[in-house]
């Protein structure tokens, strides 16, 4: 079999011609000396060498990355602000049986967050509740009305996970009340903090932390993690079982990999033990849902990101805001059957809703081509998809994006951004001028509220914060090969040799690759949106190749333009199961004609 070094060099460009996406490409890495050394003193297969060497890996850390552990990843938790002061007033709630109430988020990470603060202390004797705000009526976050209620219903201690960072009204109610707040946040802090007992949060203002890109779910870890140990070092534990936390790092990774966050450092470690923790299917609610979803065997990344988290979503989306949190925290199989049938319900209904605003936002989108980010807006738009839809748009024309669900003078929007482009901090800018009303977010994604007499201001001051680094984007703006391949090696051995640098995700992205010099044999539509494209090359092996959404855009009509023509295509490579059977698919990103 042909290896990578003999496939490429790393001198010149990876192919000659023009790309679909207009993009150069090419190599993520040009060390050949250091994939050899990698070969010799690691004993790892080139291309998988190769991967390594483009994700900034060297002779002393690639064994760490291909076994990522905690041990090795975890930070010492009491570095984060305000960490003491949270686990002293959770100490305290716990001994003295106070009611504490975990309020959540409705997305995957604050449904992750939420159920692993509630295991944790139902497992340690607390007396623990739980609140997820209506997306549609109370919107994102906490909110007065129902901390106030909380309050009133017996809580003395409210901890929110997953949002708070910015909720200053709502928290100043509460202090007033009497009710005790603890922030345990993720996303863009701004420079006064609310009024709570504690904010930990690794992205406030004046946090020096390294652990920045970490989901929700990932700092309330943390927090449980110094929690533990203290209760351990108070001797609570003498008179009752100590809780494993790996026990729950199922939940960890699911919200980790389903907040699209970085998985370098402590997310890789996250993620890799997590998938493991989730594959034993210790969680009965999960169990039913990867039932429900006919996923058998070993969780992936892929399976987090696409099948479980769209499902636990969907409840947010169109259904009832604290169906994930229901379905991951019971212990009653009957009723996580019924939850987990009921989510893919309502994740038929959130696709079917996501089509019909987002055939109505691509129609704004197309009139916004040349502009340095994309804002479209429409009244009566399901609010529950414009985050969907603001991804969508950002992928298709690769800029950043933001999706506005106006029911009459009060608009939601949902944005999406691209690398280098901090939308999360572009909203509390915006917040903070007066130019919207609410709103937060983290770097690549973001929410926030505004009325229809502020939506030119608005757009006017996202266009100019994006118009510069979009610039930049654009002039620097390349597809990352790793390694050239031919057809093959798209098999099972490949996809074993690739799967040893899992999990990939955001900031690990799986290989992209090129196939040089293939002779497109048929291109055929699927669902008029689809294509499927049969290549060979000079091996004589045939490839199936596929290309999402192709229809209608460049690089759909330079496929279709290419039947019997030779053509080189960039992609990764994806595996499937059927009928027992590996099938391994080259998913197409881009192609080039030479001398067009």
């Amino acid at each position: 079999m042909l290896h990578a070094s003999s496939l490429f060099a790393h001198h010149h460009a990876p192919c000659e011609g023009i790309s679909a996406l207009g993009r150069a490409w090419s190599w993520r890495s040009d060390d050949a000396a250091l994939v050899a050394d990698m070969v010799r003193y690691l004993q790892i297969p080139e291309l998988l060498a190769t991967l390594l060497a483009g994700r900034g890996q060297t002779l002393d850390s690639a064994l760490d990355y291909l076994t990522p552990s905690l041990k090795h990843a975890l930070p010492d938790p009491l570095h984060l602000h305000d960490m003491e002061q949270a686990i002293a007033r959770l100490i305290t709630a716990i001994q003295t049986q106070e009611r504490i109430i975990i309020f959540g988020d409705y997305d995957v990470d604050g449904a992750t967050s939420t159920a692993l603060m509630i295991h944790y202390l139902r497992a340690v004797g607390a007396d623990v509740g739980y609140y997820i705000p209506d997306r549609h009526l109370e919107g994102y976050g906490p909110n007065s009305a129902a901390l106030l209620k909380l309050k009133e219903e017996g809580a003395s201690l409210v901890v929110t996970v997953d949002c708070g960072a910015v909720s200053f009204a709502p928290l100043a109610d509460a202090h007033a009340a009497g009710l005790d707040v603890i922030v345990v946040d993720h996303h863009k802090g701004a420079a006064e903090l609310p009024k709570a007992v504690a904010v930990v949060n690794p992205n406030r203002l004046d946090e020096m932390s390294n652990y920045r890109h970490c989901a929700a779910v990932g700092v309330v870890f943390l927090l449980l993690i110094a929690l533990n140990a203290r209760l351990r070092t108070m001797g609570y534990f003498s008179t009752r079982s100590e809780p494993n936390l790996m026990h729950w790092l199922d939940l960890v990774a699911i919200g980790t990999i389903c907040d699209v966050v970085s998985l370098t450092t402590l997310n890789r470690a996250y993620a890799a033990q997590g998938l493991r923790v989730a594959s034993y299917r210790r969680n009965m609610g999960l169990t039913a849902l990867l039932d429900h979803a006919g996923v058998h065997g070993e969780i992936t990344a892929y399976h987090a990101g696409f099948v479980i988290g769209p499902r636990i979503n969907a409840g947010g989306r169109v259904g009832a805001s604290d169906l994930g949190v229901r379905l991951l925290t019971s212990e009653n199989p009957k009723e996580c059957a019924e939850i987990a049938a009921q989510l893919g319900l309502y994740n038929q209904e959130r696709q079917a809703i996501e089509q019909t605003v987002l055939d109505a936002a691509l129609a704004e989108a197309e009139k916004q081509v040349n502009a340095p980010m994309m804002c479209v807006a429409g009244d009566g738009w399901h609010a529950g998809v414009i985050g969907i839809v603001a991804s969508r748009l950002k992928d298709r024309y690769d800029r950043p994006a933001i999706v506005i669900a106006f029911e009459g003078e009060k608009g939601k929007a949902s944005a999406r951004s691209v690398a280098g482009i901090d939308i999360g901090v572009a909203i509390v800018r915006a917040r903070e001028e007066g130019i919207i009303l609410e709103g937060g977010g983290h770097s690549m994604a973001g929410g926030f509220s505004l009325t229809k007499a502020q939506y030119d201001e608005a757009v006017a001051f996202f266009h100019h914060y994006c118009e510069a680094p979009m610039r930049t984007y654009v002039e620097h703006r390349t597809i990352k090969l790793d390694s050239a391949i031919t057809c093959a090696m798209v098999n099972a051995n490949t996809i074993a040799q690739l799967e040893r640098a899992a999990p990939f995700g955001a900031g690990n992205p799986s290989g992209m690759f090129v196939l040089r010099n293939v002779r497109v044999l048929s291109v055929d539509a699927l669902k008029e949106q689809h294509l499927r494209v049969l290549v060979t090359d000079v091996t004589g092996a045939r490839v199936k190749a596929m290309c999402f959404r192709a229809i209608g855009t460049a690089l759909g009509d330079m496929l279709l333009g290419c039947r019997g023509k030779t053509i080189h295509l960039a992609g990764n490579l994806k595996s499937d199961v059927w009928q027992g059977r590996a099938q391994v698919t080259f998913m197409i990103h881009d192609a080039m004609q030479e001398g067009v």
